[in-house]
């Protein structure tokens, strides 16, 4: 396929090629521990909120973690790019829509007919954190085209009655996430903390809720990236976090 002169191509996790912008959004440890904290069920239609360079999705589908993905990204020019990147490889049960979360069309997805839906939202308020020079970035970044209230919403309304919703959030804003998924019937049952290392602070939190459930919410315990004793020019991963990566499960984590 070929790259356009303000894109290249970077190999990750399970022999995926993908194609990126070079002054447009990245991929770093947030979507692949969210690709990971979702479990496998193979006959599962599976919807993203806020789809960027689709790389969620494929790992996903690369993993055989779900039958089918669609993705929903309000950016058009992300929404060409999640699709030449599932074509590049060859991920025929992968579609893409260019939609708001905010109005979702009702000719683009139907109501309640996901099984899991998943998502690695805007974190930051728009008004909130340096305006960063590419419009494309701070949008992703920034609640201008929705916030978390939106995600939820357009997630109660996607997921069929008993559906799983996944995301991966900061731990700062963790009062609006949880909020937000009670006041749209996604209850809280999964939730894992992540830290740099030992003696940092949470810096992300992965959120699995249930639609309809009741409450009932387990701690899990925190996933350490990095070792205490790592420098900082060389950060090597933690078992636990380099068999997440090399797996993308957290299987073996939860069994500890």
């Amino acid at each position: 396929m070929e790259l356009r002169d303000d894109e290249k191509l970077e190999k990750v996790n399970h022999d995926i090629s993908l194609i990126r912008k070079k002054n447009g959004l990245t991929f770093g440890t947030d979507a692949y521990l969210l690709a990971a904290y979702i479990p496998a069920r193979t006959r599962a239609f599976a919807i993203e909120l806020g789809g960027g360079t689709g790389i969620i999705s494929l790992l996903l589908l690369a993993a055989k973690k779900c039958a089918s993905v669609t993705a929903v990204e309000v950016q058009p020019e992300y929404c060409d790019l999640m699709k030449r990147n599932a074509a590049l490889g060859g991920f025929e049960q992968f579609s893409a829509h260019c939609a708001d979360v905010r109005a979702l069309p009702d000719g683009v997805l139907t109501s309640e007919c996901a099984d899991v839906v998943f998502s690695n939202p805007p974190y930051m308020k728009a008004d909130s954190g340096k305006r960063n020079e590419h419009d494309e970035k701070f949008i992703a970044r920034h609640e201008v085209c929705g916030g978390i209230d939106d995600f939820c919403g357009a997630a109660e309304r996607l997921l069929k009655y008993g559906g799983s919703f996944y995301c991966v959030y900061r731990t700062d804003r963790l009062i609006d996430l949880l909020a937000s998924l009670r006041a749209h019937r996604l209850e809280p049952k999964k939730m894992t903390f992540v830290h740099a290392d030992k003696s940092s602070e949470p810096s992300i939190v992965l959120v699995e809720a249930k639609k309809g459930a009741s409450p009932s919410l387990v701690l899990t315990k925190p996933l350490i990236l990095h070792p205490e004793n790592a420098g900082e020019k060389s950060r090597p991963l933690s078992p636990d976090a380099e068999r997440i990566y090399e797996t993308c499960s957290f299987a073996d984590f939860f069994k500890k």
